[in-house]
C-alpha cells in the first residue's frame, strides 16, 4: 500500500483540515474559503491509503473515476463512481484505492449544512451531482452561483442502498495464508481440503479459522473478494464477461446471480447513472 497520510500535499492538508484546507493560495482562495462546501481532488495510484483520521467538516467522498473503498470501525463501503458517501464531523476512517483512482471530495462546513446525518450514508452519484462536485472545483466562481450550486448539490443528496465488498482477514496464520493467497489471485478454485494440503492444516481448521476471524464462511469470504475485485475492473469499463472469468466464475450468469444476490441488482445497473437505479433493482 502507498499511504497518502502525512505528506506535503493538498490531500494531506485536506485530511488534517477540511473545508478549505486544500487551498493553497490560487486565485479562487478568498471566494473558497467562505464556501459552505470546498472540492478537492485526490489522484489516487493503485494501493493508495488515507490512513485513519478524522475532519472538522462533513465529507461527501467520492471517485470520478475508479472504485474508493471507505472503512470506520463498523462498517465498509466499496464505491463505484455511482455511488458516494456522506462522513459526518468527527467519524474516524480510512479510504482506499485497489485500482487507478481519482477521488473528488467535497469537504462541508456542518454549521451551514442542513443535514444531520450522524452515520455515514451512501448518497446515488447521477450525472448532475457528478458536474456539479466538478464546477465546485472551478476558481474564480462567481460567489451567487456558487451558493446556488452547493444549494443544488446538498438537495441531490439521495440516500441509496451500497453493497459492502470489504471482508476483513482472519487471524488463524494457516488461514490467513489462503486469504492473502486468494486476495491475490481471487480466481483460484482450490477447495479447502486443497488449501490444507498446502498449508499444513485440515479443511476444519481452516474453515473454523475463517469463520471465527471474519464472522464469515470461507466459501461467503471468497465470494466477497471475487466480488470486491470486479468492481475495480467494471468501474473501468471492461466487459462482464471478461470480468466474470478473471475473477473466478465459469459463467456470466453464475457471476451476475452472485452480484446481485450481494447487491439487489444486476452489475450493469450497479454502475449506472442513479437516475436509472430505481428501474434496475425492480427489473
Amino acid at each position: 500500500m502507498v499511504s497518502l497520510n502525512g505528506q506535503d500535499s493538498a490531500a494531506a492538508l485536506a485530511l488534517a483540515g477540511g473545508a478549505g484546507a486544500c487551498d493553497t493560495g490560487g486565485p479562487g482562495d478568498d471566494a473558497k474559503a467562505d464556501a459552505t462546501i470546498v472540492v478537492c481532488t485526490f489522484p489516487m495510484p493503485p494501493g493508495s491509503v488515507f490512513d485513519w483520521h478524522t475532519h472538522a467538516d462533513h465529507q461527501l467522498a467520492w471517485a470520478a473515476s475508479g472504485v474508493l473503498t471507505v472503512r470506520t470501525e463498523e462498517s465498509a463501503w466499496v464505491l463505484p463512481p455511482t455511488r458516494a458517501l456522506w462522513i459526518p464531523a468527527g467519524v474516524r476512517h480510512e479510504t482506499l484505492s485497489e485500482g487507478t483512482t481519482t477521488m473528488q471530495s467535497g469537504y462541508v462546513k456542518p454549521d451551514s449544512c442542513p443535514i444531520s446525518w450522524t452515520d455515514c450514508t451512501p448518497i446515488a452519484a447521477g450525472p448532475l451531482l457528478a458536474e456539479l462536485i466538478g464546477y465546485l472545483n472551478e476558481d474564480n466562481l462567481d460567489p451567487d452561483k456558487r451558493v446556488h450550486a452547493e444549494t443544488l448539490l446538498v438537495d441531490l443528496l439521495e440516500p441509496v442502498p451500497t453493497a459492502s465488498f470489504d471482508v476483513r482477514l482472519p487471524v488463524d496464520d494457516r488461514a490467513r495464508e489462503v486469504a492473502d493467497a486468494l486476495a491475490r489471485d481471487p480466481a483460484d478454485n482450490r477447495t479447502l481440503a486443497e488449501w490444507g494440503r498446502e498449508v499444513g492444516a485440515s479443511s476444519r481448521t481452516l474453515s473454523r479459522g475463517f469463520l471465527a476471524g471474519t464472522g464469515i464462511s470461507f466459501g461467503r469470504w471468497r465470494a466477497l473478494v471475487r466480488l470486491r475485485a470486479a468492481t475495480v475492473s467494471l468501474a473501468s469499463g471492461e466487459p462482464v464477461a471478461r470480468v466474470a472469468s478473471r475473477v473466478g466464475y465459469e459463467s456470466t450468469s453464475a457471476f451476475v446471480s452472485a452480484f446481485r444476490r450481494e447487491t439487489g441488482v444486476t452489475p450493469a445497473a450497479y454502475f449506472r447513472s442513479s437516475s436509472d437505479q430505481s428501474d434496475a433493482v425492480t427489473s
